[in-house]
C-alpha cells in the first residue's frame, strides 16, 4: 500500500501575487527623482577632477606663480572648468618645493529657490592639508 503525501500549501483562489500599479507608479518616482538630483550634481563633481587634475598639472611646469597660475589657465581652458581661475590658487612654497591648493563653493539650483550648496577643496600637498587663501605666496 502507498501513501501519497499531500502538500500543505493553501492556495486562495483570486488572490494575485506581484506589484501593484501604486508600488510602481512610487518606486519610478523615487528613481526619477534620484536621476534629477544624479544629472544635476555630477557636472560638479567632473569640474572638481577637473581642477585637481590642472593643479596637478600646474604644479609639474614650475616656475613662478605667474607662470603656474597660466599652465592652470591654459588647462582649465580646456577642460571648461569654471568655478576656479589661476589668481584664486593658493601657491606657497614650503622648503623649496611649491605646493598648490584651491577652495571654492559650488550652488547647484535644484528646484525653485531651492539650492545645494557643496564646498570643493583641494591641493597637491602630500599631507592634504590645503593652504589658507590668505596665506604668503
Amino acid at each position: 500500500m502507498q501513501v501519497s503525501k499531500v502538500s500543505s500549501k493553501q492556495y486562495v483562489v483570486g488572490a494575485e501575487r506581484g506589484v501593484s500599479l501604486t508600488g510602481l507608479i512610487l518606486v519610478l518616482v523615487v528613481i526619477g527623482i534620484v536621476a534629477v538630483f544624479a544629472l544635476k550634481l555630477i557636472p560638479a563633481y567632473l569640474e572638481y577632477n577637473a581642477v585637481k587634475d590642472a593643479i596637478v598639472k600646474a604644479k609639474e611646469a614650475g616656475g613662478t606663480v605667474r607662470e603656474m597660475q597660466a599652465a592652470f589657465d591654459r588647462n582649465a581652458g580646456i577642460n571648461d572648468v569654471d568655478a576656479v581661475r589661476g589668481r584664486d590658487l593658493v601657491i606657497t612654497r614650503d622648503g623649496g618645493e611649491p605646493e598648490v591648493s584651491f577652495a571654492y563653493e559650488k550652488r547647484v539650483p535644484l528646484a525653485g529657490n531651492v539650492s545645494l550648496v557643496i564646498d570643493f577643496a583641494g591641493t597637491t600637498d602630500p599631507s592634504g592639508v590645503a593652504a589658507a587663501a590668505d596665506a604668503p605666496q
